[in-house]
Formats: C-alpha cells, structure tokens, sequence
C-alpha cells in the first residue's frame, strides 16, 4: 500500500480504506478461485494494483467517462482505476463466470458503487464506451478487432476515445499494425521499481 501512495499523493480516506482492503480480500478469495498466481499474491500492490493504476499516467478521464475493462480476470485493471476515478463509470467484462463473482464481491465489500460486471465473452458485448482497458489479454490486432464496436463515437474527453492496454517484454510486432497512430510509453518513467522495467502503457485512439 505504500507503493500506492508514495506514486499517488492526495487519495482520499475513503479511497485509502478501499486500497487497504484489497489485500485481505484478494488473499481470501483466491484460496478459492485463482485469479492471482499463488506465488505472486503478495506481490498484490507492486505487480497487479500499482501497475493497473499506470493507466493514469495516459489518461485523466472527465467526470462521467464510461470505460470497459475487457477480459478483466479477478478485476485488473477496473477495480483500482475504479476507486482512483470515484466518478468514472466502469464495466467489468471476463469470459469466466468465477472471476467474475470474485470481481462483484469484492466490489462490494469495499463499497465501489461505479462497478458493473458481467461474465461475457468481448465479441458478444454490444455497450458504447469512451475508452476500453486491458492488462495482457491478447495481441494488440486480436483486441482492435473486437473492441472497435464499443467505441462511442462521441468524444468527452481531451484526448481520443479509443484503447489503453497495459503490455510488456517485445512488442514490436503487435504494435507494427498501427505505428502512425499509436503511443506507446514507457512505465518506468514514471514508476522506478525493477519489476517495471520493459513495461508499456500503449494508447490507440479509435
């Protein structure tokens, strides 16, 4: 939890208290469904919340965006991009029904009142969104594909509806498809922890 507010100054108490409780209830509930590799679970803040919240250092969404965490596993990146931005819309997507379950209950034992999940696979999402989220789910093309739907057409942000994906080790070819319109930065700009070196933040407008 230190790692969080040392690279995120002026949380609120209510958003401390909502980031203190992931621990003991991810813990808990991936004795019963793995949604985190057992070996990494106490690693929770550095490997799995702190990276999910590197999506910010891309995006500073206006008071009402909507934005879908596509294939979202036990809730990464929504659920901490949920607490940051209290008034930000997030849906939660997976294909596996367990995972989901985990998500909803955890969103509400923290009392996370922007969070809607639902087990459904991407291409049988039909909702409109300003931006859409992923943490590794599939190559960059594969995703394009499916998610080009749920793109709103209407723009209320600064900056371009479209994708914001979390990505590391070699990506060049994934991301060749799309280099005159693509930005893809560097985590470890911003976060100075080893594990965060070759990590990326990649922004495709749609």
């Amino acid at each position: 939890m230190n790692q969080i507010q040392k690279y995120f100054t002026g949380l609120t108490a209510d958003q401390i208290r909502q980031f203190n409780e992931l621990y003991p209830l991810y813990e808990d509930w991936n004795q019963k469904v793995n949604v985190i590799s057992r070996k990494d679970i106490q690693h929770l803040y550095e490997h799995h919340v702190l990276h999910s919240l590197a999506i910010a250092y891309g995006l500073n969404p206006t008071a009402g965006t909507k934005i879908l965490d596509f294939g979202t596993g036990g809730g990464f990146p929504g659920i901490p991009l949920a607490i940051l931005w209290p008034e930000c819309e997030f849906h939660l997507i997976d294909g596996t029904g367990k995972k989901i379950r985990v998500v909803e209950e955890v969103a509400k034992a923290i009392a996370l009142r922007n969070v809607s999940a639902t087990h459904i696979r991407g291409e049988e999402e039909r909702g409109k969104y300003d931006f859409v989220v992923s943490r590794a789910v599939m190559p960059l093309p594969d995703l394009v594909r499916i998610v080009r739907k749920n793109i709103s057409p209407v723009q209320k942000n600064a900056i371009a509806n479209g994708i914001f994906c979390l990505k590391g080790g070699d990506i060049r070819d994934e991301i060749a498809p799309f280099r005159n319109s693509i930005e893809v930065m560097p985590i470890s700009d911003w976060i100075e922890e080893e594990w965060f070196k070759e990590k990326y933040l990649i922004y495709l407008p749609l």
